[in-house]
């Protein structure tokens, strides 16, 4: 497939919608669409590069620097530069604690645990909102480049993205005025750039090889008859380019005379690593030793990398890239007919050689550019789903989300917009408070984020829940969605067994309009309606957080003096008063003051239950 440069023009906006493909990247990201008569997939460029990365810089005065502007602010400002910001989609604070020093910013853990946040210049970020910043700037920038409004996308993401990731990165493109198609597997994406799986006719298997910035995964496709199924997909979510250059970068504080000074200046750190990069990229085309002078304070250290050293500092990131196709392969008990290289990565010959070392007898493909091949992908998805390509038959899909109420009255979508039927979706859940026996599941349908403002289908009552401590219990609920759009809906307590089901039709009673202005009204309201929802969550976790820490003095008064009970007291009282009048920002604020001060006192209790359980008992 071809590749045409589209430059940005200044142009009055036409009233007409588009269908963009956008891959939301961990390192860069790019926007595509589908054009002209031959249907031929094109990445939107400004000034002639593609690729925006995806880096947000939150400045003094109040405005936010997105791509290029925000990258120049890693070494001057990285407690207030933000990137990465796809590893920590859907991720809980546990999950990203080992990897803390991966990051120069400030990552906060909500009291759920579930989630995570971003402090910026004395405000909190949840990752939804960071990457809609991204989205926005691609958005507005594909508005520019074709003088017409930009309302509808298809985004990719990994194949390993579990659901919560998903609809998180639903939410984001919703949150940047997107309605969002259909959420698509970077690897499927990758096959349809290459045309791979567009007729009717072809049955073939597909290893992708995706080597990005961030991470690393491989995937093996099974393409029949114009559906891509998933066989097995296994990677690694800190190994990628970036891991190459902090190989690098502590290669030279290693060997570089009194470079060991420079740790512990993260402005100097930062500088290394982006020369690092450049050292790297250098390679692609060229075999001399890559030279280069880097000053910190009145120390000037010369830096230099020889073809051979970069082989020798790859070799173990790249073997472990081959461990895990070989892995996924085994997974999927197949071999592959072909190979796809996916990532900005596959550019270095290090790793081109090392695939086709490993499939010797098997067509790679990599004549696409590696950093555009997921987008291009994702805006022919783009042109099926708007009904440019008459020779692709689409299965049915469901037209409205489909989700359940939480606390607050906020709604919690279990099968998104979009979704191919028929389908399934599962999540677990708990108790808010001690002794909870019953939970009413109320499920609606709608694009809002209050259920208030959307179509409720029905609600039913799980009962007979043994009495238990909040958040002990676990309730799975499971919506499966069949080919003739019945929607089973189906709560279990999976420590006890107890169950209840309920069947309802989801689509009586809507026809094309209402749908269209329940999805018009979900847009225009997008802002206002995720400001609300992160208010009440920040209300929420407030809430959960002063009945524990009430509930931990009550137990546990033996543990504490009369200064930490008071102590603890004044800041319940001082974040139910955030939670009555404050902002979401101030509320979180108050949650961390309580959380840091009685987050010892926990690890207090647990010393003293380890104490009682050993004693009396020796070690041999």
């Amino acid at each position: 497939m071809g590749k045409i440069s589209i430059d940005i023009r200044n142009a009055t906006l036409i009233k007409e919608d588009i269908t963009v493909g956008i891959d939301l990247g961990t390192t860069n990201s790019l926007i595509a669409i589908v054009e002209g008569e031959k249907r031929l997939p094109v990445c939107l460029r400004d000034g002639g590069k593609a690729i925006v990365p995806s880096i947000l810089h939150f400045a003094d005065d109040g405005s936010i620097l997105v791509g290029d502007a925000a990258r120049e602010k890693l070494v001057s400002d990285p407690r207030n530069t933000i990137y990465s910001i796809k590893r920590l989609l859907g991720r809980s604070y546990s999950e990203l604690s080992a990897h803390s020093g991966y990051y120069g910013y400030r990552i906060v853990e909500d009291e759920s645990g579930a989630s995570v946040r971003v402090e910026a210049k004395g405000r909190h970020y949840t990752p939804v909102e960071l990457s809609a910043l991204i989205l926005a700037e691609l958005k507005q920038k594909a508005e520019q480049a074709l003088g017409k409004t930009v309302s509808k996308a298809v985004i990719t993401v990994p194949a390993y993205f579990d659901d919560q990731q998903r609809q998180a990165t639903r939410d984001a493109g919703k949150l940047a005025g997107l309605e969002v198609l259909r959420i698509v597997n970077e690897p499927t994406a990758a096959s349809l750039a290459y045309g791979l799986g567009l007729s009717p006719d072809e049955v073939r298997t597909i290893a992708v090889y995706d080597l990005g910035g961030g991470t690393f995964d491989l995937s093996v496709l099974r393409l029949e008859k114009g559906v891509f199924e998933v066989l097995a997909t296994r990677g690694d979510t800190y190994l990628g380019g970036d891991d190459i250059d902090r190989s690098i970068a502590q290669f030279w504080l290693e060997t570089v005379p009194g470079a060991e000074l420079l740790r512990n200046d993260s402005h100097a750190i930062q500088d290394l690593r982006l020369s690092a990069e450049r050292a790297k990229k250098h390679f692609t085309g060229s075999t001399e030793t890559w030279r280069h002078t880097l000053a910190s304070g009145q120390a000037v250290f010369v830096l230099e990398l020889s073809a051979e050293q970069l082989a020798d500092i790859c070799k173990p990131l790249i073997d472990k890239t081959l461990q895990i196709t070989r892995a996924a392969l085994k997974d999927a008990n197949t071999k592959p007919d072909e190979v796809v290289l996916v990532g900005g990565s596959t550019r270095m010959p290090l790793v081109k050689e090392a695939v086709r070392s490993l499939f010797p007898e098997i067509p790679v493909r990599d004549n696409l550019d590696p950093d555009e091949v997921v987008a291009l992908g994702a805006s022919v998805e783009a042109d099926i789903l708007a009904g440019n390509r008459r020779d692709i038959l689409l299965l049915d899909v469901t037209p409205l989300s489909l989700g359940i109420e939480t606390m607050g009255g906020l709604m919690d979508v279990m099968i998104p917009r979009n979704s191919r039927i028929p389908c399934s979706a599962a999540r677990q859940y708990t108790t808010s408070v001690d002794g909870q026996t019953r939970l009413q599941i109320s499920v609606y349908q709608g694009e809002r984020e209050l259920c208030s403002e959307n179509r409720l289908l029905g609600r039913f009552e799980l009962q007979q829940i043994p009495a238990m401590p909040a958040g002990l219990p676990k309730v799975e609920v499971r919506f499966t969605l069949d080919a003739d759009g019945i929607l089973r809906v189906k709560a279990m307590e999976l420590r006890s067994g107890v169950a209840q089901e309920i069947a309802m039709e989801q689509r009586g009673g809507l026809d094309d309009a209402t749908v269209e202005k329940m999805l018009l009204e979900s847009l225009q309201h997008a802002r206002s309606d995720m400001d609300t929802r992160m208010l009440l969550e920040a209300q929420q976790e407030g809430k959960q957080l002063i009945y524990t820490a009430e509930r931990f003095v009550v137990k546990n008064r033996g543990l504490l003096n009369e200064d930490e009970i008071a102590r603890t007291s004044m800041l319940c009282n001082e974040l139910e008063a955030s939670i009555a009048s404050g902002s979401k920002d101030e509320i979180l604020h108050a949650v961390d003051r309580l959380n840091d001060y009685t987050r010892p006192f926990a690890e207090r209790l647990m010393d003293q239950a380890v104490a009682i359980a050993l004693k009396g008992k020796t070690i041999e």
